[in-house]
């Protein structure tokens, strides 16, 4: 990736909700270089909140929100385009995470995204590429987190394999010492444990093949600053003689209190041996000799894919055109109806009070609003939502691809009132007004024209939209019986459509 240069210097940050770690990171950028202005990292262990029913504790969440508390001033005047709260495997999991979402973003004043594993991994690479010398072959890159495990091959700044695994840190203390003990066959069911998750990887990441094996977050920090303390590696690689060595050594301690290893910090000690257990069976897995650590981490790479945000190299452009080829979709009609959402966002955003972000997702879902043509012309709009919503879409976090599949079910036929009442209550309206903006676009290119018609005009009263048709449309009948029939499913949801014939 290669960031716009920009005279005046931006001010940028990233939150990173890890399950064991909450992580800030301030800096301003200018000439294509960042210049770090703040850097904190709290263990919150979230992912030690969670019961059985994968529901957070009240004190997880009070540690949550302490913390952010913290975090809060550092944001507090930085420009919205420039700041991502990004969440990760605990907040994927909790049955309850809504909650802790919603009063995190009512403190920071900002949307908390909740990313794929597959996109942690890829913001992950980014921020580990930019931190090593740009070298050529291929990097194998390893990320102990407190709930998952990501695991990329890349070359220079583009990942090749991206894979998330559910084990952590804290999520394997619970399972596999959770009483603190720490003995051999303890540690072996957790290792047995790592291997048969790693298993589903192994063959395909080997024969890719590397030559620069690289670990990164707080476990292998941890591991690294222990061996190198010890002697027993050079400084910042993690040798595979030195691991089995300090394997053996937390054995021997037989309980996490007895810990006292130069490098180790006393918070981070409880969950120290389900990392090291981790680490342990991927140099098993993968046979690797050594491995390297980096600091460039997760915040690291939201910053970095932040500088390329709206540009040639936003990654969402390429998810985008890829999602384009695959599903072979036809890019006039679909430009057509890109035209004609965006000129009717256009009439109606002041008063609607629909902003930039908005503009965006509504253009995004009128690129894509037919991809489930490949499916089946039957219910397309349905197919469409359910490929948006459960694909792996580099650049996009969960919101904006739960976002981008109701658009795209919604766009036709009857509007889906129970899939908007899943949102909630503070941005229903919001995706309301912008489905049935994509549902006047669609209607209006129905007979896949050469060029999207114009003079369309658009006004509104509160909620009620009016829709003033030019001349040469007011004569089509087909035309006229879909928007009339438009006008009753919005009514049945309880909205109102006024259609206003030009003059001829």
């Amino acid at each position: 990736m290669t960031p716009s240069t920009h005279d005046e210097p931006r001010r940028l940050a990233a939150i990173d909700l890890g399950s064991n770690s909450f992580h800030l990171l301030v800096a301003n950028y200018q000439h294509e270089r960042f210049q770090v202005t703040a850097k904190y990292g709290e263990k919150v262990q979230l992912a030690a909140g969670l019961d059985d029913d994968l529901r957070l504790s009240d004190e997880a969440m009070q540690r949550a929100m302490e913390c952010l508390a913290r975090f809060a001033p550092f944001v507090a005047d930085i420009d919205p385009r420039h700041l991502r709260i990004v969440g990760t495997q605990t907040l994927r999991m909790a049955s309850n995470g809504q909650e802790l979402i919603a009063h995190a973003e009512a403190l920071l004043g900002h949307e908390v995204e909740i990313v794929s594993g597959r996109e942690e991994a890829r913001l992950i690479y980014l921020g580990v590429a930019h931190s090593l010398a740009d070298v050529h072959g291929r990097r194998f890159i390893l990320d102990i987190g407190g709930g998952s495990t990501e695991f990329i091959i890349g070359e220079r700044f583009e990942p090749q394999a991206l894979e998330s695994l559910e084990m952590g840190c804290v999520s394997y203390t619970r399972r596999f010492f959770a009483e603190g003990t720490i003995d051999e066959s303890r540690f072996r069911q957790a290792e047995i444990a790592a291997l048969y998750e790693v298993e589903s990887i192994r063959q395909p990441f080997l024969q890719l093949g590397w030559s620069d094996p690289v670990g990164t977050s707080g476990t292998i920090r941890n591991v690294a600053a222990i061996v190198s303390a010890e002697g027993a590696s050079v400084e910042g690689i993690i040798r595979r003689d030195a691991l089995f060595r300090l394997r053996q050594q937390l054995i021997d301690c037989g309980h996490v209190d007895q810990l006292a290893l130069v490098g180790l910090k006393p918070d981070r000690a409880r969950v120290f041996p389900a990392g090291v257990a981790v680490l342990c069976a991927v140099f098993e897995a993968f046979d690797l000799p050594f491995l390297r650590y980096s600091d460039g981490a997760l915040r690291e790479g939201i910053l970095y894919d932040l500088i390329g945000r709206n540009t040639p190299e936003d990654s969402r452009l390429k998810t985008l055109d890829g999602l384009d080829l695959r599903y072979a979709t036809d890019r006039r009609q679909a430009a057509n109806v890109v035209a004609s959402a965006m000129a009717a966002f256009d009439q109606v955003a002041e008063a609607w009070q629909l902003g930039d972000e908005q503009r965006q997702l509504l253009a995004w879902a009128a690129r894509l609003h037919e991809i489930g043509l490949a499916v089946s012309h039957s219910q397309f709009h349905r197919h469409g939502a359910y490929l948006l919503e459960h694909s792996d879409l580099p650049g996009f976090s969960r919101t904006d691809q739960r976002g981008l599949a109701f658009l795209v079910r919604a766009h036709r036929r009857k509007f889906p009132i129970k899939e908007l009442k899943e949102f909630p209550a503070t941005v229903r309206q919001r995706y309301a007004r912008l489905a049935r903006l994509l549902r006047l676009a669609a209607i209006l290119n129905h007979s896949r024209p050469e060029t999207p018609p114009d003079d369309v005009t658009l006004g509104v009263e509160g909620d009620v939209l009016l829709v003033t048709l030019p001349g040469g449309l007011t004569g089509s009948a087909l035309l006229l019986g879909a928007l009339e029939q438009e006008k009753n499913y919005q009514l049945a949801a309880g909205y109102q459509l006024e259609i206003i014939p030009g003059a001829r």
